[in-house]
């Protein structure tokens, strides 16, 4: 068989060493598919390979022991019978001590080892012979260190697989488990080492066994690893990090109550060390040691623990960490240091394994009494030390963690700390009980002192905690605790009461408002002694809410903690809560909006009802109803009277709804119903003022109007979406501006010519204003597929308003041409327009209205953008307002990538190069402003393709379903600037140069990183020109800083840098001209960056610049701002270092 199957070939190619490792792999998987296939058997393997495992060349005997153990490796899923198994073992284990082929006889056993029950497994007999074998044989530590790791993989699977033959021979494993991993130091072979120890611990648990005999000596070994000093940095390395090394280092340690009498000592040792790393890791030792040798062995240790714990936590915080801002509020103040941290895991912990034991180590503590009982010497927050202040917060800690770690340990705490506490507040209590309904204006309260507020605040919140996560139903903390509860709660109401009227920040205040919210979250069961005292918690909140309002500090916390106390309640479901919440809280700040009686400022009304209104959904339904009666009210108090306060209070109220509530109803999951029904109630309600004749105009009220209008309309479904365009329809046809008949838009689109053009906005009157803004808000917002059975006319009409200078039209016809699908055979349509049916009318009526009256509209098929320009009329304004708004109808055409866009580019190129013909001299008033206006629409051109390549938040966007083609930008960037090269070479004129330019610059500013980078050899001679170009005034101040952050892009980025390095003098040039630009900041600032980079290229390219570079930067030091004076440093730093 072995001859027939070519095995002789294959061996033999496979031992010559001249062969390169690709084709020795080859050969090894053919060997491999013999074996597979059933081509070829082990045996007669093993026997055609004969000379090869005996010979005495020791070289050519490795490469065939490591050829044969290699193909076992790859065969460990094919069954093997027993003698075949048997013999491979033997022979394998036989030749562990044949050190020069050491690496092979390893694999081999390996392999076999591993080898599962029913594909053939190695017997208990041979195992032994094995671990004989290799116990006898190999000195582990004279290997190299793949051959080390494969020994110890071989320990771990004889441990893992095979106890019964490791504990029949425990001596010999024990003593060669210490020998095999004394002063292992490979990272691989350390995370083996440490598991080999932790198997060993299960196998060997008798006290009087192996493992006990030698513990001191094995823990003497494993002890000079600790702690972990990791330095391996190679690539090969890069699978083993510290933390693996501790984390199996800690386990090993903690494997076994032998290594109890030395370890602990040494994390002691190590805990008292000045390394911080040290420090973390004894602690976490130590923790992990405390649960697994139990807390009965650990309790010896307890009185020696103490003292180091409480010297750790006490050095390692030196700096002070007291948080008291809004966001600290619902969340529990935690250490930053790692050491800090770790002390108090495992106090908690100690704590709970041992409560007596270790709690009354903590309570009995000298220091932590003495603190206790000089509370007055925490009187005032800003008197206290630094030293005083870390060890309060440390203390306070202790105590939280001891008392939050069992219900038990929580009333200890309790009954031995709070005593002194309440003595050091000074309170005397003549109504004990607190049964009297005002009682706690009954209590006599002195100042509080500050440091007695924080401890209680600490403890409270720790037994809080502890009694949220007990499973437990019946009351948990001794009666008198709830009293003492009871009491600190009035003094906390008698703080504020007393610094209601303190405008600035105070701690005391902080801490009286938290320890309000803890109260307030408790559950009512254990507050008995009390039962009106939420309640009081809510008023008490809420009346600083309506009457303090000039205290910002204090408003913010107590606003912060209702919304805290609301969410709570929600979250653990104190059903018994909600009521009162619902009336004390929701509905006096639901009432806000409606009542002048509090003087409240109505931006702090929204933002106390949109904050309370988001705790839960049936909270923001109440709140809703009053927001939108309120709105209604003030919108039509505004539209027909004139109210200039309910404008101002109009846009406040409509940005908080369309920013915040309604955005928060749709993240939240809520129904659609919300936004239909507010857009449905503003139309109805719009729809009401026609009977009223003319109205106010407030433009920033419609703006707002309409961005809540068009979230709402997003958010709701294409059959919601359909019932609301018919809806605006059937008010569109109350118009008597419009002239348009309500059948007719249901049946034929609106004729051009007979619809009257006005050439001011302004003298459109307000309801049709407001009725159109409104109806292209819809269509702004509009879902691709949602079906418009008038588009046409629809169409119609947004191209004649978009021409009077109604942008929103335009926008609205921009999305419409972005999201129309292409011409269709008309089956299946939703629509009765096409998108090519769109774009010509839209064009139509830019022809008909920008030319003259004489000027014949070219058929339909053949009109472009060279023909609506062509004879323009003189009205500059309509042609502005034209200019504007098609490049937001070229925006929703080039998003989707309609080849329509290369027109409307094309012409506003065109038009751009017309300023070549304008005269020079002005020599009337009425040229001098036909120039002006001209010069209006040419930077109107220019400033298009800002708003073609910009993102916008008003319209097309994915917000609002616009269809986005992938990369349309990057495809954009490339079409035009080889057009625009080509232009501004061929310029003469320095105004048409300056617009082409400035369309440039929007061109590449809004372009991505990555495009700019592939054209950066052709773009930067024309970046540096436009900067200088834009540096003669200020008007191009913005433009020169887009520039300025594309050209430090560029410097950032390796490709950017090749670039600049052929154009290194013209750029360090450009940019000390323009480092000094008066007119804005930024651009200085980020010029001298520019400069610095450059300094980091090649040396001979940027030295002869040198010298003009410093004396440049040495005028900009004295730069009014800081910023640029810092930069103008680094810069000069960077630029001598050349030298």
């Amino acid at each position: 068989m072995a001859e027939g199957s070519g095995l002789s070939l294959h061996v033999e190619a496979y031992m010559d060493t001249a062969r390169s490792p690709t084709q020795q792999a080859a050969t090894l998987e053919a060997i491999v598919s013999l074996l597979q296939n059933d081509r070829l058997t082990i045996e007669a393997m093993a026997r055609e390979m004969g000379l090869y495992l005996t010979t005495t060349d020791a070289i050519i005997r490795a490469r065939g022991i490591f050829l044969l153990a290699e193909v076992l490796s790859r065969l460990s899923l094919k069954p093997l019978d027993k003698v075949t198994i048997h013999s491979l073992i033997i022979f394998f284990a036989e030749r562990l001590a044949d050190w020069k082929a050491i690496r092979g006889s390893l694999i081999g056993c390996l392999s076999l080892m591993k080898r599962k029950e029913k594909v053939g497994r190695v017997s208990l007999d041979d195992t032994k012979l094995v671990l004989e074998s290799f116990l006898q044989s190999i000195h582990v530590q004279s290997l190299g260190q793949h051959d080390r790791m494969l020994c110890f993989e071989l320990l771990e699977c004889l441990l893992e697989n095979y106890s019964d033959a490791v504990v029949l021979q425990g001596n010999q494993v024990v003593y060669g488990i210490c020998e095999a991993i004394d002063m292992e130091k490979d990272p691989r072979c350390l995370i083996l080492t440490f598991h080999i120890v932790q198997l060993a611990a299960q196998h060997f648990p008798d006290p009087d066994g192996p493992l006990s005999r030698v513990a001191e000596e094995l823990f003497e070994i494993l002890g000079r690893y600790f702690p972990i000093h990791f330095t391996h940095q190679n690539a090969e390395d890069i699978d083993i990090t510290r933390d693996d090394l501790c984390h199996s280092l800690m386990m090993a340690f903690c494997s076994t109550p032998f290594f109890e009498p030395f370890a602990i000592p040494l994390f002691l040792e190590k805990l008292s060390s000045d390394l911080p790393l040290a420090k973390v890791d004894a602690l976490m030792y130590l923790k992990h040691g405390y649960i697994s040798y139990g807390h009965k062995r650990m309790a010896r240790y307890a009185e020696a623990i103490w003292p180091l714990l409480k010297d750790a936590i006490f050095l390692s915080h030196r700096e002070l960490v007291l948080s008291f801002c809004l966001e600290s509020l619902d969340n529990p103040s935690k250490f930053q240091n790692e050491i800090a941290a770790g002390v108090l895991t495992f106090i908690e912990m100690a704590v709970r394994q041992n409560d007596a034991l270790f709690l009354d180590l903590i309570l009995g503590d000298t220091d932590i009494n003495l603190i206790i009982k000089n509370m007055n010497s925490f009187r005032s927050y800003t008197e206290i030390s630094s030293e005083g202040k870390q060890r309060l917060y440390v203390v306070g800690h202790i105590l939280a963690v001891s008392a939050k770690a069992s219900v038990a340990c929580c009333n200890q705490v309790f009954d031995s700390i709070f005593p002194p506490l309440l003595k050091a507040l000074g309170i005397s209590v003549k109504d004990p009980y607190l049964i009297h309904p005002q009682a706690y204006e009954l209590v006599d309260f002195e100042d509080l002192n500050f440091g007695t507020l924080f401890l209680s605040v600490l403890l409270l919140e720790a037994a809080r905690d502890l009694i949220m996560v007990s499973e437990k139903s019946n009351p948990l903390l001794d009666e008198s605790i709830s009293k003492t509860c009871a009491i600190l709660a009035r003094a906390y109401c008698s703080t504020l009461v007393r610094n209601s009227h303190q405008e600035t920040y105070d701690p005391h205040i902080y801490l009286s408002v938290k320890g309000l919210q803890i109260f307030a979250t408790f559950p009512g069961y254990l507050l008995s002694a009390q039962e009106n005292l939420f309640e009081d918690i809510l008023d008490m909140l809420v009346s600083i809410i309506t009457q303090n309002f000039k205290s910002k500090f204090l408003w913010n916390l107590a606003l912060k903690a209702i919304v805290n106390i609301g969410t709570y309640i929600n979250k653990f479901s104190q059903s018994e809560k909600v009521t009162s919440f619902m009336a004390i809280v929701i509905e006096k700040i639901n009432s806000l909006l409606a009542s002048i009686e509090y003087g409240l400022p109505y931006i702090l009304k929204l933002e106390a009802i949109s904050a309370v209104g988001m705790i839960r959904m049936d909270y923001m339904l109440r709140i809703i109803h009053g927001i939108e009666a309120t709105l209604f009210t003030s919108l039509s108090e505004l539209y027909i009277y004139g109210n200039a306060k309910s404008s101002e209070n109009m846009v406040q109220l409509m940005q908080c709804y369309s920013k915040k509530i309604l955005p928060w109803i749709h993240e939240s999951g809520g129904t659609e119903q919300i936004p239909l029904q507010f857009v449905v109630s503003l139309f109805n309600q719009i729809e009401g003022w026609k009977d009223f004749g003319s109205g106010t105009k407030e433009k920033e009220v419609m703006e707002v109007t309409m961005e809540a209008v068009k979230f709402a309309v997003g958010n709701c479904s294409q059959r919601s979406q359909f019932i609301l365009i018919e809806k605006i329809y059937s008010m569109l046809s109350l118009s008597s501006y419009f002239s348009v008949k309500e059948h007719l838009y249901t049946t034929l689109p609106i004729a051009m010519e007979s619809l009257p053009l006005t050439h001011d906005l302004e003298s459109l009157p307000a309801w049709d204003e407001w009725v159109l803004s409104l109806f292209a808000s819809v269509m702004i917002a509009l879902h691709p597929n949602t079906r418009i059975l008038n588009l046409r006319a629809s169409i119609h009409l947004f191209s004649r308003t978009f021409l009077i200078g109604h942008i929103s039209s335009a926008q609205a016809l921009g999305s419409i041409v972005n999201k129309l699908c292409p011409e269709q055979n008309g089956e299946g349509s939703l629509n009765d327009c096409s998108m090519e049916e769109a774009i010509d009318i839209i064009f139509s009526h830019c022809f008909i209205h920008l030319n003259s009256p004489s000027t014949r509209c070219p058929d339909k098929s053949k009109i472009s953008f060279s023909d609506i320009f062509h004879n323009a009329s003189t009205n500059k304004s309509l042609q502005i307002n034209a200019l504007a708004g098609l490049a937001w109808i070229g925006k929703g055409l080039l998003m989707r990538g309609h080849k329509k866009v290369k027109d409307i580019t094309m012409a506003f190129l065109e038009y751009l190069l017309s300023a070549d013909g304008m005269p020079s001299n002005k020599v009337s008033l009425q040229e001098e402003r036909d120039y002006t206006l001209h010069i209006s629409a040419l930077k109107c051109i220019a400033d298009s393709f800002q708003i073609l390549m910009s993102d916008s938040e008003e319209c097309l966007n994915r917000k609002f379903y616009a269809i986005v083609r992938p990369l349309y930008k990057q495809r954009f960037f490339s079409t035009m600037l080889p057009i625009l090269q080509s232009l501004i070479v061929k310029c003469d004129s320095s105004l048409t140069r300056s617009l082409l330019y400035r369309a440039f610059t929007h061109i590449v500013c809004d372009s991505p990183l990555i495009s700019v980078l592939d054209q950066a050899e052709k773009l930067i001679p024309l970046l540096l020109d436009a900067l200088l170009i834009f540096s003669e005034d200020h008007t191009g101040r913005d433009m020169m800083y887009g520039l300025l952050l594309v050209l430090s892009g560029i410097l950032t980025e390796r490709r950017g840098q090749e670039s600049i390095i052929e154009n290194a003098p013209m750029t360090t040039n450009c940019l000390i001209r323009i480092m000094a630009y008066p007119h804005m900041m930024l651009v200085r600032e980020t010029a001298i960056q520019c400069l610095t980079a450059i300094s980091t290229l090649p040396h001979s390219r940027i030295y002869p610049s040198r010298t003009q570079v410093l004396e440049s930067i040495s005028r900009v030091l004295d730069d009014p701002k800081r910023a640029v004076r810092l930069e103008a440093v680094r810069c000069r730093q960077a630029w001598f270092s050349l030298c």
